[in-house]
């Protein structure tokens, strides 16, 4: 059962090593700070009321040329992955390529995953497709790769034209910085050039691009100039005329992009934008700049992001009436990985709204920019005050984290806002305009409830790295919101704790206040109420119930987890199980979670949360394919560690020259002697006495002793949870193996045997237990894993081996994988993936250390000698 905290259980680790852990966030959101920090100080002369005017009097004609640019780029945007699915020599539907490539980019420009990046989004839709993890990671590299040597090209052609463009950067005369520019830009040529005519191979991690020929190049550099052009155009068309010349604005477009990627903030917000403000000359008023900017993140961004959500919305629709719509046939893998996606876009638009209401409180004239966010952001529907509108935005950030998750409580919730909206906008207002844009965005939503199903607390999740980091980020930006936008208009003695009057000012910094509050209270609340478990091991009741849950729902591998010697964690519906060790700064999870598919992703989200609470590392050890996709959405990497054998029962015979071998060595076993018994649970102490001797015998002949935690060890108390197959030689116990079984499959665990058995025993004992359970109705039977698949020549292997070594290692033998994947080969399995999966995209040598150490029972590390 779910234990209560012992201090001396949980994991601590030390200051730096958190720091370490955490760094990536850390830095986000320092360079997010400093980006908001320098955008402060450029937009000094700043006046919200003069952009809000201008942003209602921009000519339609500029907006209309700027969508149209935007429709250019991101046809381009989709030609990024057109184009590497022919470099990787893989094909896809065009209709498929093109639906998925804009869900992808309209998603992942505005959530964070911009074009250069791989993540969830991507690999969600080619999956669908049929791509492996190893293909989409190869896509994501080509693109970043392409992207970034396009961009740079680009960026630097632009500049040898122009030198000027970034005169408000650089000290460096004009004239020298085109010879640079120029330098530069004939060198990238010289290599490229080179790389295409001498061919060679690029590794990176645990793939391998070869080298573009020419075509290739001068078709990727086409496609990037395209995106990279149309890009810069749509926000030069929203500049004041004669700001800057178009070559100028692609030098300072490319370096303000390639700033914003390196920052890791989403969306490059405050980075981008500037280094644009600092690069435009100083005769460009800094309110039509930033005018420019909010139209330019609106047109090329939002509006997108809207209309992929709207996509979505209908692949709901779509999902429903899939037997009825035929002709959406090819587009049904990506219409199935488009719906997987709507919570993750459902939480940023309700997050982005959030935020909108929070900082709208601040600005000058409220209800005019709550009419203007409401208009975009359809779900700050809420009329009233500053103080109103920062309480429901503060609120709906909180929310937005649920939503990601798929809260079913917090989904209703940010629907019953909206319906509020309408109601308020029709019967206080009278604002037909509103209305009918609330009442779309709740038809939008609607088809998409069914995709919120979980019964989660909506502050689970709250307190995590990421949500420290995003409310210092927002607490600071408030502000210096707040000091940017009143800073002349307040009164000079006002302090803090002030929040009564009905100046401006103090109006402003009442909302920004409450909304900095309930943030903090948000996260202080949700901290207070997560769950540290301790690492006792499980009681008997634990045992039963999840004993109960894996024979119902799970494989016959998972009851791996009853061993005893690994903590039990179940679902909220007590309908889930996880088993779980920790070691070092590391809690492991045994393979993911075994349940009903709604209670196994609230537990595997508790766990991941409550891992991260206690300052460790959440780690999942033989996780199964159908888990990659939680687990990309934890931010979880996977590591191959091999491939599962698993044999179909249904189909499996004897019968046919393609079992002749398997049926010669069954019946010769039999005439010799060999016979096998299912014994039943619990056992006679004197046969589990006769299988102790049998087993110290196997140890002490490998020179090896029992490992712990993914391999069962020698326990009376274990084995007498399962059943024991005995293989009797002309009478007596030579051999056995404990049965891990579920309703619809089995497996084994414990396989021993006598010095003295016959060679054949192994094989005739699995052949046996095949017929065996496929007579009893099982479906499926696990012959175990094939560790390391494809391990020689991949990056780390060397880490990989050391961790093999200590692990499946008995003494100087080391198991030959290959000969183990031939003999499993035997009876036709389907090999199916088993992943490590850990935070660290690089051979996660802790994770290891930890993993192994947790195994061998030891102190050992796998690290150095």
């Amino acid at each position: 059962m779910r234990q209560e905290p012992k201090t001396d259980d949980l994991p601590r680790q030390p200051v730096a090593a958190l720091l370490r852990q955490h760094a990536p966030l850390l830095v986000t959101g320092l360079l997010f700070v400093a980006g908001i920090y320098a955008l402060y100080h450029l937009l000094a002369p700043l006046d919200m009321r003069v952009v809000l005017a201008q942003l209602r009097a921009t000519p339609p004609h500029l907006i209309a040329a700027a969508l149209a640019a935007t429709a250019v780029g991101y046809a381009a945007l989709i030609g990024y992955d057109w184009s590497a699915l022919r470099y990787i020599g893989k094909s896809a539907p065009p209709a498929s390529v093109a639906l998925g490539g804009f869900l992808g980019y309209a998603l992942g420009n505005t959530i964070g995953l911009s074009a250069v990046s791989g993540g969830a989004v991507r690999y969600r839709i080619y999956s669908a497709l049929g791509l492996d993890a190893y293909d989409v990671a190869a896509i994501s590299t080509f693109a970043a790769l392409s992207y970034g040597i396009g961009a740079t090209l680009i960026g630097l052609g632009a500049l040898a034209i122009h030198p000027a463009a970034l005169s408000g950067f650089v000290a460096i005369p004009p004239a020298h910085l085109r010879l640079l520019a120029l330098a530069a830009v004939l060198a990238l040529v010289l290599v490229m050039v080179v790389i295409a005519h001498r061919g060679g191979a690029l590794r990176l991690g645990r793939f391998t691009l070869t080298a573009p020929g020419g075509g290739d190049l001068l078709r990727q550099l086409a496609i990037t100039s395209v995106d990279i052009s149309m890009a810069a155009l749509a926000l030069h068309l929203l500049l004041p005329t004669g700001a800057m010349p178009f070559a100028n604005m692609l030098a300072v477009f490319a370096i303000a992009t390639m700033v914003g990627v390196a920052s890791h903030v989403p969306g490059g917000i405050g980075v981008f934008e500037s280094v644009v403000i600092a690069a435009l000359p100083a005769t460009v008023p800094v309110n039509d700049a930033v005018t420019a900017l909010l139209l330019f993140r609106l047109i090329y961004f939002l509006l997108p992001f809207v209309l992929a959500l709207l996509l979505l919305s209908l692949t709901e629709v779509w999902g429903a009436a899939g037997q009825k719509l035929p002709a959406l046939g090819p587009l049904m893998p990506v219409v199935k990985a488009g719906r997987s996606l709507i919570p993750m876009a459902t939480g940023v638009l309700v997050l982005g709204s959030g935020l909108a209401m929070m900082f709208a409180g601040l600005l000058p004239n409220a209800r005019i920019t709550a009419e203007e966010i409401e208009t975009l952001l359809p779900l700050t529907m809420v009329e009233g005050g500053p103080l109103l509108s920062s309480i429901i935005g503060s609120l709906m950030a909180v929310l937005s984290v649920s939503v990601f998750r798929r809260s079913h409580l917090a989904f209703w919730g940010v629907f019953a806002v909206l319906l509020s909206g309408i109601a308020v906008a029709a019967l206080k207002t009278q604002d037909l305009d509103r209305v009918l844009i609330l009442s779309v965005m709740a038809l939008i939503l609607w088809p998409c409830r069914r995709e919120f199903y979980r019964r989660a607390r909506l502050s689970q999740g709250v307190m995590s790295v990421r949500w420290i980091v995003f409310t210092l980020a927002t607490l600071t930006s408030l502000g210096l919101t707040w000091y940017m936008v009143h800073a002349d208009s307040a009164a000079r003695d006002l302090t803090w704790w002030q929040v009564a009057g009905d100046a401006p000012a103090v109006v402003a910094w009442r909302a920004a206040l409450t909304a900095g509050v309930i943030l903090s209270a948000a996260l202080l609340y949700s901290g207070f109420r997560v769950a540290r478990l301790g690492t006792s091991t499980p009681d008997p009741e634990a045992l039963a119930k999840a004993q109960g849950i894996i024979a119902e729902f799970g494989q016959g591998g998972d009851a791996i987890a009853l061993t005893g010697d690994k903590a039990l964690m179940f679902g909220p519906a007590g309908r889930s199980v996880l088993s779980y060790g920790v070691k070092g700064g590391s809690w492991i999870a045994m393979g993911a979670p075994v349940g009903s598919e709604e209670d196994v992703e609230d537990l595997a989200w508790a766990f991941h949360d409550a891992a991260r609470a206690a300052g460790a590392r959440p780690v999942f050890y033989e996780a199964p394919m159908g888990f990659a996709e939680q687990a990309i959405d934890m931010g979880l990497t996977l590591h191959k560690m091999g491939e599962e054998a698993v044999v179909p029962l249904l189909n499996f015979s004897l019968d046919g020259p393609e079992r002749k071998k398997l049926r010669t060595t069954w019946n010769r076993a039999q005439r010799d002697g060999l016979s096998v018994e299912i014994m039943p649970a619990p056992h006679d102490p004197a046969l589990i006495d006769a299988l102790a001797v049998i087993s110290q015998g196997w140890l002490m002949q490998h020179a090896a002793r029992e490992k712990r935690f993914s391999v069962g060890r020698f326990d009376p108390a274990w084995l007498n949870r399962t059943r024991i197959a005995i293989v009797r030689l002309n009478g007596e116990i030579c051999a056995f193996a404990n049965l891990m079984e579920s309703d619809r499959s089995g497996a084994v665990d414990l396989m021993r045997h006598r010095p003295d058995a016959p060679a054949a025993t192994m094989e005739f004992l699995f052949t046996d237990l095949l017929l065996q359970l496929k007579a009893e109705g099982r479906q499926f039977f696990s012959l175990g894993m094939v560790p390391f698949a494809g391990l020689p020549g991949r990056r780390g292997a060397t880490l990989w081996a050391r961790f093999g070594n200590l692990v499946y290692a008995h003494g100087d033998r080391f198991y030959s994988f290959d000969g183990l994947r031939r003999f499993k080969a035997k009876f036709d399995p389907i090999w199916q993936p088993r992943y490590f999966c850990c935070r660290s995209a690089l051979p996660p040598v802790g994770p290891l250390t930890d993993a192994a150490r947790l195994i061998a029972g030891s102190a050992r590390g796998i690290v150095g000698k």
